[in-house]
């Protein structure tokens, strides 16, 4: 027995990394999901290998078309939607004198815009199912600032915001809303930053409680935790999985 048996859940930015994780574990937890991406390749090899409980679809978050298809795709397909997990998400490491207009739009887009359009898609189809929930990905730059990271910061502050009022707007519809706040957690995005093997103590780990780069599944049991009934209590809330980075001033 899964704690997802029965729920039908959509994924965003599926394809690799922490959303790829997602949708393995949610399959695990006995979850059929429908998850996007616009890694095409990546996302359609991952529906072979997990088979019937899960499906691709090609998926840009800023593009509302796309949105209406892969909430209409979980709802024909699996018949329900009960939770929906904004993954997707980009990060570009610029100083704000460097960065373009243009470069800090597209952050937004991806990762503000992009959650925004998922809350809006999928609210109906997940009260017409009953009731569920929705995790907005956030980040521990939700909290405080990095030097580099303005747009990407700027982003996972609001989506703080987004998932106050979301929970707010939609706590009497049924529908729970929390955001996911991952620190340094070992992915394809991350790939570069320091390094990702092992306990680095000398460097971004030093003055961590838990001196390693985190796993994407443990970020994943959390999410799980949030689309179950173990969570039907928890709306409007903030979960951290960043092994005490955001404890002390070390960060």
């Amino acid at each position: 027995m899964g704690i997802l048996d029965g729920r039908v859940v959509l994924v965003t930015g599926g394809a690799r990394g922490i959303g790829e994780s997602h949708v393995r574990h949610c399959v695990d937890e006995g979850a059929e999901v429908v998850f996007g991406d616009v890694l095409d390749t990546e996302g359609r090899a991952l529906a072979r290998e997990l088979g019937a409980a899960c499906h691709y679809v090609h998926h840009d978050v800023t593009n509302h078309d796309h949105w209406t298809a892969a909430v209409e795709e979980a709802v024909s397909r699996y018949g329900a939607l009960h939770g929906l997990v904004n993954n997707a998400g980009v990060l570009r490491f610029r100083t704000i004198e460097d960065m373009t207009l243009d470069e800090f739009n597209h952050v937004w887009q991806v990762n503000v815009a992009g959650s925004w359009l998922g809350v809006k898609t999928a609210a109906g189809a997940i009260e017409g199912s009953g009731g569920g929930s929705i995790v907005n990905t956030s980040s521990i730059e939700g909290f405080v600032g990095a030097a580099g990271l303005s747009a990407y910061s700027a982003a996972k502050f609001a989506i703080r915001g987004l998932t106050k009022v979301a929970a707010r707007e939609l706590g009497s519809r049924g529908i729970r809303v929390n955001s996911l706040h991952p620190g340094a957690i070992a992915t394809p995005m991350t790939t570069g930053v320091d390094t990702v093997d092992g306990v680095d103590s000398g460097g971004l780990f030093a003055s961590m409680p838990i001196s390693r780069w985190g796993q994407p599944i443990e970020v994943s049991r959390l999410a799980s935790f949030l689309l179950s009934d173990k969570s039907a209590y928890c709306t409007g809330s903030e979960f951290v999985a960043d092994g005490g980075m955001t404890t002390g001033p070390g960060y």
